[in-house]
């Protein structure tokens, strides 16, 4: 991350801007295959998913936590940004073998990217039974209809699979009326609306809006079993949630870091601002919460090493609340103290601020998650 990541941030923001003038803002800037190789030459490859990496979570949070230091560039170095990852965990744990083939193995060797369309613009998608994006069997194969969005990844040119999640048996029970299947993306009937820009920023890879027009896709397709694909999400989300919860952690390191050093280098009122008590107060908090919130965050992959991700339910739920609202915190308390240059692109606060603060609704809204700790916490004593 110091020799080859962090150095590169200024390369990559400049060649995307050039490759953004030549009409290609969503193709991968060059800078970014160099740190794959290095990655590759390193060993730092594919480190999130247990079975492939060898590793626990618990010995993959930290590495995560230092890759979050440079949240755009640093886990795509190591092929473990999301939403591969997620996906990936998904073909490895129910794909098929041909889905597994065609899918799974380039996607772990970095050659194609993917995409998770499962959040919708028409419904409140943070409870998701909401979702109503059609799975319709027809003969051999599935018809889709439906419109998404938030679908991270499908403008890079490389993506070449979605997984969608939709509803293929509406009479069953809330819980059992979803399916999820692979849809290749240049499917006859997908179309990429348009990508929405996260507090003005528009990501390499894109968030998209996307539209199913009667999309037809063989019933092979089918990733896990008809009406389980809550189940399946679950599985995704879980591990999912602690990654984002220890990069965040990375990005709350890397700006009380920044802070620090701004305040050691400027003087106001006679004195270095570092000196200045309200100022002092601040960094003491800062570091106070994040010891608090990466001991969290490490017990819960420990949990989840020991019991799987449904043994560690409230500590998943508490730490995808805490993980994110203290960085959060740290990042604003930095940007407060490097003053005007906080809130420009000459320092990396206010992309690691957008960053930050969109982790409190992707993966479920903090909201819903605060609800399902005090569910668990209620549970036993009811």
């Amino acid at each position: 991350m110091d020799t080859d990541v962090i150095p590169a941030e200024r390369t990559y923001h400049e060649q995307r801007a050039e490759l953004a003038a030549r009409g290609e803002p969503n193709t991968s800037p060059p800078v970014m295959s160099e740190l794959k190789e290095r990655a590759k030459e390193l060993g730092l490859w594919n480190l999130f998913l247990p079975e492939i990496s060898g590793i626990s979570n618990l010995d993959y949070a930290p590495i995560a936590e230092q890759s979050g230091r440079s949240p755009v560039i640093g886990p795509e170095a190591m092929n473990c940004l999301s939403p591969d990852t997620g996906n990936m965990e998904l073909l490895y744990k129910f794909g098929t073998d041909e889905q597994k083939q065609r899918w799974l193995e380039p996607l772990l060797a970095g050659t194609i990217r993917s995409g998770f369309s499962m959040t919708e613009p028409d419904v409140a998608s943070s409870d998701a039974t909401n979702i109503v994006t059609s799975i319709e069997p027809d003969g051999d194969a599935y018809v889709i209809n439906g419109r998404k969005w938030w679908t991270t990844g499908a403008a890079d040119p490389r993506c070449e699979v979605l997984i969608v999640l939709g509803r293929s048996n509406p009479e069953a029970g809330p819980h059992a009326q979803h399916s999820m299947v692979l849809v290749p993306l240049d499917t006859p009937g997908v179309s990429v609306i348009r990508t929405l820009p996260v507090y003005g920023y528009q990501e390499q890879q894109g968030h998209c809006e996307i539209g199913y027009d009667n999309v037809r896709v063989p019933k092979a397709n089918l990733l896990g079993l008809e009406g389980e694909g809550f189940k399946v999400a679950q599985s995704r989300l879980g591990p999912g949630r602690i990654h984002h919860c220890m990069r965040a952690i990375g990005m709350a390191e890397r700006a009380l870091e920044l802070a620090c050093r701004r305040a050691l280098s400027r003087t106001t009122f006679g004195e270095r601002v570092a000196d200045h008590g309200v100022v002092r107060a601040q960094i003491a908090e800062a570091r106070m919460a994040i010891e608090q919130v990466r001991l969290l965050v490490l017990k819960t992959a420990w949990l989840i090493d020991k019991h799987g991700a449904r043994g560690a339910r409230t500590e998943i739920s508490a730490i995808k609340v805490l993980a994110p609202r203290v960085a959060c915190e740290v990042i604003d308390r930095a940007i407060q103290i490097h003053g005007g240059a906080g809130v420009s692109d000459d320092t990396p606060l206010a992309l690691i601020w957008s960053r930050a603060r969109t982790l409190r609704i992707v993966d479920g809204p903090e909201d819903v998650h605060v609800r399902n700790v005090a569910r668990q916490e209620i549970r036993k004593y009811a």
